[in-house]
């Protein structure tokens, strides 16, 4: 299977879908434990964002952040 054709497979996945796939594609790469407990950080609050426990930002507050 092309990159792409993966790429549009698995943005047709539901959410949590992803989510899950997304923990196991990072979980499969050996990191360093300072490191993993990072991306696990990284994860939860990426699902927090997703699950709605936890307001995103809009692309207008995104973009006044970084300036």
């Amino acid at each position: 299977m092309l990159t792409e054709e993966l790429n549009q497979t698995v943005l047709a996945l539901p959410a949590d879908e992803r989510l899950e796939l997304a923990r196991r594609l990072v979980e499969s790469v050996v990191w360093p434990a300072t490191l993993n407990e990072a991306v696990a950080a990284g994860i939860r609050r990426l699902e927090d964002v997703a699950s709605g426990r936890t307001k995103g930002l809009t692309e207008a507050e995104f973009r006044a952040a970084l300036q």
